[in-house]
C-alpha cells in the first residue's frame, strides 16, 4: 500500500470547512424536502390503504433517508468536527443549532412512521404479500410488530415529555454525583495525590497492589456515600419503566427491549440460557488468574488486573500492513474497504488536545462515508482497537453497497459481530509472532475481555429480570435488598476465586447498563455470533462468502432470519454452544502454556 495515506480526517466530501455556504444551502434544500413531504401526504390517508400508493410513498421516504434525513448531513459533519474539537465553542453552537432543528424536523414527519404502524392486521397482510412492496417488507414488519405496543399521537407525546423528569433527570442526578467526586488515592508511584472518579476506577486496574487497593477504598467510599440517592433513583426509574410497560401491554420487563432491538424473545432466552450453563467457564478463568497472579483470590475488584506486561509497541505504519495482510487473507474486498479507509483520510489516528478519548467507527447518511477515530500510542491495544474499529466500518460499507435507505444499519443484538471476528483474527496473527511468555499474556487478555463481554453481561441480565420481578413484586426495593440480589448473580459467574469484597454488593449504583434495561445481552450476544462465525471460517475458508452476506444484510431482516438464510437457527442453543466452545478452547490452552511455562 502506498505509505503516504492520510492520518487525520478529510471531512471536505461531507463539506469543505465550518462556513462552507454550502451548508446552508444544503439546510435550506433539507427543510424544503421535508415540508415537501409532509405536505404531500400529512393529511392523506390513501396510502394507509392502497399497496399501490403506499410503493409511492416508501419510495419518497426512502429518498428522503437517503439524501437528506432530519438535517444529517450537517449534523454528522459538526459531530465528527465536535470529536476532534470538543473544547472549540464555536463548533459546540453549531452542534446546538443543528440538534433544535432536527428535533424540529423529526416531530415533523414521524406522522408517517405512526400512522402506518396503526394499519389494521388484514391490510397489513395484504400490504405485506404485494411484490413491489418487497424491498421495504422487514421495514413494514417492524413497524407492524411495534402496533400491539404504541399509544395514540397525543399519548405518545406526552410519554417523550415525561421521559426527562421521570427517567433522564433521576439518572442523570446520580451519575452526576458520582462524577464530581475525587479521593486522595496512592498512585502508581507510591505518592498519595486528589484523584478524579474516573481516574479511581482506572487505577483499580493498576497492576500495582498497592495503588489498586487504595483506588478500591476510594471508589466504594463514594458509592457507600451516595447510596441512599442511588436507592430512591432506582427504584423511581423502576417504576417509571413498570408504569410504561403497563401503559404499552408489555408481558415481560425485557419484551420492549426485544421489540425495540428487532430480536425475537425466543433468542435472547436461548442466548443467556446457554451462557448461565456455562458459567463454569468464567470461574474457572478467575481460577487461572488467581493463580497466575500467586493469590489464594482475587479482590472483587482485581477482577481485570491484567497480567504480564506487554512491552512490545507498533507504529500506527507497521499496523496498517498487519491489518492488511490479515484482511486480505480473509475476503480481498474486506481488504479494498480497509485501503480505501487509511488512503482516503477516514481514519483520525493520533491523539490531540480537545479530541475525544477512546475509538469509535461512526456513518451518515446512505451515501455519505464511514469515519473512524483511533487515539494510537503504539500499544499493542491500539492495534486491537484499529482492528475492532475497521471491523465496524466494512460491516457498515458491505451493507451500505447492498441496502437502501430503510434497511441500511446495524442492529444492537448483531452490531459487535464484524468487529470482533476482525480483531480477533488479528490477534491470532499477533499471537503467531509472539514468544510464549508474549503469548501467555495476549491469551489472557482476551480471557479476560471474553469473561467481561460474555459471561459478566449475561450475569448483568439475570440482575436485571430478578431486580424488576422482585420490584414489581413488592413495590420498593431497600439498598440491602439490591444488593443481596446484585451479590448473588456475581457470585453466580464468578464463582470462589473471586471475593465479594465489603462494598462491592453496592457496585450496582455505578452500572449505567442497569439503568439503560436490558440491552446487556448484545455484547454477548455479538461476540458469540463472532466466535461461531469465526469458527466456521477457521473449518472452511469459503464461509467468509456466508459471513459477508449476514454483514451485507444490514437490518433488512431480523437476525434470527438472517441466519436462518445461512442454515443457523440462533434459538438453539447449540448455535451459542458453538461460540461458547471457543471460549472453552481457548481457556484450555492457555491453562496448557501456562502449565509449560511454570506458572501453575
Amino acid at each position: 500500500m502506498d505509505k503516504n495515506y492520510k492520518t487525520s480526517w478529510d471531512l471536505t466530501p461531507l463539506f469543505k470547512s465550518d462556513n462552507d455556504p454550502i451548508i446552508t444551502n444544503k439546510r435550506s434544500e433539507v427543510i424544503k424536502e421535508t415540508n415537501k413531504f409532509v405536505k404531500k401526504w400529512e393529511k392523506r390517508t390513501d396510502y394507509l390503504k392502497d399497496p399501490k400508493i403506499l410503493k409511492e410513498v416508501l419510495d419518497e421516504y426512502e429518498n428522503w433517508l437517503r439524501f437528506y434525513g432530519a438535517l444529517s448531513q450537517e449534523n454528522y459533519y459538526f459531530d465528527l468536527r465536535h470529536a476532534v474539537n470538543q473544547s472549540d465553542p464555536k463548533i459546540k453552537a453549531k452542534i446546538n443549532k443543528t440538534e433544535e432543528l432536527v428535533q424540529k424536523l423529526q416531530n415533523e414527519i414521524q406522522f408517517f412512521e405512526l400512522r402506518l404502524a396503526k394499519i389494521d392486521p388484514k391490510t397489513q397482510k395484504r400490504f405485506l404479500a404485494y411484490k413491489p412492496l418487497s424491498p421495504y417488507k422487514h421495514f413494514l414488519e417492524k413497524l407492524f410488530e411495534q402496533q400491539r405496543y404504541l399509544l395514540t399521537e397525543l399519548e405518545e407525546k406526552i410519554m417523550n415529555l415525561k421521559n426527562t423528569t421521570s427517567y433522564t433527570n433521576w439518572v442523570r442526578m446520580t451519575s452526576t454525583f458520582l462524577a464530581k467526586e475525587e479521593r486522595k488515592v496512592i498512585d502508581e508511584s507510591g505518592k498519595k495525590i486528589t484523584n478524579n472518579f474516573s481516574e479511581i476506577v482506572g487505577l483499580m486496574n493498576s497492576q500495582n497492589k498497592i495503588a489498586r487497593d487504595s483506588a478500591a477504598d476510594a471508589f466504594n467510599d463514594i458509592l457507600k456515600k451516595h447510596l441512599d440517592v442511588a436507592e430512591h433513583e432506582i427504584n423511581s426509574v423502576l417504576q417509571n419503566k413498570k408504569i410504561n410497560d403497563e401503559l404499552r401491554s408489555f408481558d415481560r420487563p425485557d419484551k420492549a427491549r426485544h421489540v425495540g432491538d428487532d430480536i425475537e424473545t425466543e433468542v435472547v432466552d436461548s442466548l443467556v440460557a446457554a451462557v448461565t450453563k456455562h458459567f463454569d467457564l468464567s470461574k474457572r478463568f478467575y481460577k487461572l488468574k488467581a493463580a497466575l497472579l500467586g493469590i489464594p483470590k482475587l479482590a472483587y475488584h482485581e477482577r481485570n488486573v491484567e497480567y504480564g506486561k506487554i512491552e512490545k509497541k507498533y507504529t500506527y505504519e507497521e499496523a496498517v500492513e498487519i491489518l492488511e495482510n490479515v484482511f486480505g487473507n480473509l475476503d480481498k474486498e474486506f481488504e479494498d474497504i480497509f485501503r480505501r479507509f487509511v488512503q482516503e483520510g477516514r481514519i483520525d489516528v493520533y491523539p490531540q488536545k480537545g479530541k475525544v478519548s477512546g475509538a469509535f467507527c461512526t456513518y451518515g447518511l446512505l451515501i455519505h462515508p464511514t469515519y473512524a477515530l483511533l487515539n494510537w500510542t503504539n500499544k499493542l491495544n491500539d492495534v486491537l482497537t484499529f482492528a475492532h474499529e475497521l471491523g465496524h466500518g466494512i460491516h457498515f460499507e458491505l451493507a451500505k453497497n447492498a441496502q437502501n435507505a430503510l434497511n441500511f444499519g446495524t442492529t444492537i443484538a448483531t452490531t459487535e459481530v464484524a468487529s470482533t471476528f476482525t480483531e480477533d483474527f488479528v490477534l491470532e496473527q499477533l499471537k503467531k509472532e509472539a514468544d510464549d511468555e508474549l503469548r501467555l499474556s495476549l491469551m489472557m487478555m482476551k480471557l479476560n475481555d471474553e469473561a467481561s463481554t460474555i459471561f459478566r453481561q449475561i450475569a448483568f441480565y439475570n440482575f436485571e429480570k430478578e431486580l424488576h420481578k422482585e420490584f414489581r413484586k413488592v413495590g420498593y426495593l431497600s439498598k440491602k435488598d439490591i444488593g443481596k440480589i446484585f451479590q448473588k448473580h456475581m457470585i453466580s459467574y464468578m464463582g470462589d476465586f473471586v471475593e465479594q469484597s465489603e462494598g462491592s454488593e453496592n457496585w450496582w449504583t455505578y452500572v449505567s447498563h442497569f439503568r439503560n434495561f436490558f440491552y446487556v445481552y448484545s455484547y454477548a450476544s455479538g461476540l458469540l455470533i463472532s466466535k461461531s462465525l469465526q469458527a466456521s471460517v477457521k473449518k472452511d475458508s469459503n464461509f467468509i462468502v456466508k459471513v459477508k452476506e449476514f454483514l451485507a444484510a444490514g437490518i433488512s431482516d431480523s437476525p434470527r432470519n438472517i441466519f436462518k438464510k445461512l442454515g443457523v437457527e440462533i434459538t438453539d442453543n447449540k448455535f451459542w454452544n458453538n461460540g461458547l466452545t471457543e471460549v472453552a478452547t481457548l481457556l484450555s490452552e492457555t491453562e496448557v502454556l501456562a502449565k509449560k511455562l511454570g506458572k501453575i
